[in-house]
């Protein structure tokens, strides 16, 4: 079957935005993919970060607590 010239025409001026617009949801698509991934790793960050402070603390309150230093008398002069 044969196409029409508008036809023909139409396909030679669309086909150029149709691969512009697909190349624009594909780089979309992309952004989107890259910023769920740094979301997740952010989440996992700041997990990791709150887990690590609860630890320090812990181990804070664990530590035996330092004796107390003897105060220093001044010398006896005579």
């Amino acid at each position: 079957m044969w196409k029409s010239a508008k036809s023909r025409s139409q396909e030679k001026f669309f086909s150029p935005q149709k691969k512009t617009d697909l190349a624009l949801k594909e780089k979309d698509r992309a952004w989107l993919e890259l910023e769920k991934k740094s979301a997740r790793l952010k989440a996992l960050r700041l997990a990791k970060e709150a887990t690590d402070k609860e630890a320090a603390a812990l181990a804070e309150a664990a530590k035996p607590a330092a004796p107390a230093k003897k105060a220093k008398r001044p010398a006896k002069r005579d």
